[in-house]
């Protein structure tokens, strides 16, 4: 029910602009909890929303595990219950992974649409895992690039995934060479300390930072994030979670739902960051979605 996540996108515009226009806008939804799992270098997040405009109410349930010995384990694992907003009965119990990876990929979607620069021409995406392919699927859909650039700190698996994506890809043996020239930078990895740095880019590029949900973990360094028009899904959640705007001490210029609302501007002709942390509200808009198309179907 998620093959084409573009499809999405209107409900996910909907929600972040309900979600930035306070009690009005109907969505109410906590900072996500993180429960640490030190002995294991792992940690449970659980995020709960419920959205008026589209009666839904869910729970997802995360696990994410830094430097998993076994590589047949995702690094991310979720589940989301499904419930009867009217009464709190359950009504599903959902694998979350790939509902995860499609609205993530689906809200940086949104923002590079917005954000990116008039004649983009040259992806690059930082990270070969889940999220990887996810943004690489939504946006050669959506937009069109002339070339599209791809590194991962293990070349093996950049390799496996130009290798197993519809259209051709440059595997690049350093972050720099691929980031060198791009218009649209996407960073899906599991790093702790920057790997895109602000003297490699582009003046004007847009990049959409998603890995790096800790805020002690980096992916961007300080040269960037202050150099950059920094946009974000949450201002409570990137101050709470977000290492790459804590640690850097960046000035968040607007949440992506200010400017579908029209009270913040887009600056696509600037340097843009659109740091996604993931809201639980827009696991509830995806949750809904399949539900209701497996319901229909049925």
């Amino acid at each position: 029910h998620l093959h084409r996540a573009s499809l999405l996108l209107p409900a996910l515009e909907a929600a972040l602009a309900n979600f930035s226009a306070g009690a009005a806008g109907g969505v109410v939804q906590p900072v996500r909890t993180v429960l640490p799992v030190p002995r294991y270098s792992g940690y449970l997040g659980v995020m709960p929303a419920y959205s008026a405009a589209d009666d839904a109410l869910t729970t997802k349930l995360v696990t994410f595990y830094e430097h998993l010995k076994d590589s047949s384990v995702p690094s991310h694992q979720a589940t989301i219950l499904l419930f009867e907003p009217c009464n709190g009965t359950l009504k599903a119990v959902m694998d979350g992974s790939v509902i995860t990876a499609k609205r993530t990929a689906a809200v940086s979607a949104i923002a590079t649409k917005l954000l990116m620069p008039a004649f983009a021409e040259v992806l690059c995406i930082l990270g070969a895992g889940v999220q990887a392919y996810s943004h690489y699927d939504i946006f050669t859909e959506l937009f069109t690039f002339k070339e599209v650039r791809i590194w991962n700190r293990t070349k093996e698996k950049a390799v496996k995934f130009a290798s197993s994506v519809s259209g051709p890809v440059r595997v690049c043996s350093s972050a720099q060479e691929a980031v060198t020239g791009a218009d649209v930078i996407v960073t899906v990895t599991m790093a702790t300390t920057p790997i895109l740095f602000g003297d490699w880019v582009k003046p004007g590029a847009h990049i959409n930072a998603v890995g790096a949900s800790r805020p002690d973990w980096r992916e961007l360094d300080d040269e960037l994030m202050k150099n950059s028009i920094l946009y974000v899904d949450s201002r409570d959640a990137a101050l709470t979670e977000s290492g790459d705007v804590i640690l850097s001490g960046a000035e968040i210029f607007a949440e992506l739902g200010e400017v579908l609302k029209g009270t913040k501007p887009a600056l696509p002709e600037k340097t843009t960051v659109f740091k996604s942390l993931g809201m639980a509200v827009e696991d509830t808009v995806a949750a809904k979605f399949v539900y209701d198309a497996w319901s229909a179907g049925n």
